[in-house]
């Protein structure tokens, strides 16, 4: 089987202006110039989402969003459809991610309907899943993870599941400067690897990327992805400086 590529993807959350966005885009555009060992995105805020692509354009950096609706069009005050980041240049869309959940009542059934909607109109969906530290104290981790995949895979049929990343994200890691071992990530990872193989068989499960998401930064970022089954990485703090996030790409292996 061949080696998975490793994918790392900047999550910026609400933060940066227009023009801050912009400037972080041009620096890192400058800092990983020619690198081609692993593939690289960033998430900006909707508003800023024009002023990064354009910022990228013609490098190796694509540019995600950080969340997007089910429907095209329509009565939405508020929302963000497939088709208008596929406009603005947008490859990747974020979904489920686990702030979504806490703050926005994301379930697992709408996470569902936001990956089928990012794949109807080609973008590549990256599908949060995670458990909470109380989850994790009760031994609920596998059982989490299984149920949020089953909402989130529920719409995604074998032909669309390899334009699909996920990321493993422990909500106790999330912005808490504590990180999952690369143990810990790796037996979450690999339990996630087979339930992909029960749904969709080996060959697909063993191409589909699977990143850890959780207080990465250099310090640990080769720790973590030299495991077999961590394919990368959504980078949520340290995504916002340009040095860090550079050397968090460049800690993929070749």
């Amino acid at each position: 089987m061949a080696k998975r590529r490793q994918f790392i993807a900047g999550n910026w959350k609400m933060n940066k202006t227009v023009s801050e966005s912009r400037e972080l885009a041009e620096k890192l555009r400058a800092m990983l110039d020619g690198f081609d060992a692993a593939d690289i995105a960033v998430c900006p805020t909707f508003v800023a989402l024009a002023a990064v692509a354009d910022a990228l354009r013609g490098s190796r950096i694509a540019v995600g969003a950080q969340n997007l609706y089910w429907k095209e069009s329509g009565a939405f005050t508020g929302e963000i459809s497939g088709p208008m980041l596929v406009a603005v240049g947008c490859r990747y869309a974020i979904v489920g991610h686990s702030e979504r959940r806490q703050y926005f009542g994301e379930t697992d059934e709408t996470v569902g309907r936001r990956a089928a909607a990012a794949l109807a109109c080609g973008l590549h969906p990256i599908v949060c899943l995670g458990e909470t530290l109380d989850e994790r104290r009760k031994g609920a981790t596998f059982d989490v993870v299984r149920r949020q995949m089953q909402g989130a895979f529920s719409g995604i049929g074998p032909e669309a599941i390899g334009r699909v990343t996920i990321a493993y994200e422990p909500v106790w890691a999330i912005g808490t400067g504590v990180n999952a071992t690369p143990e810990q990530a790796q037996e979450v990872h690999g339990f996630l690897r087979g339930l992909l193989t029960e749904k969709y068989g080996a060959a697909a499960a063993e191409a589909l990327r699977i990143q850890y998401g959780g207080s990465v930064k250099p310090e640990n970022a080769r720790d973590l992805l030299s495991q077999p089954d961590i394919d990368g990485a959504l980078v949520g703090g340290a995504s916002l400086k340009a040095e860090d996030f550079a050397a968090i790409v460049r800690s993929c292996r070749l």
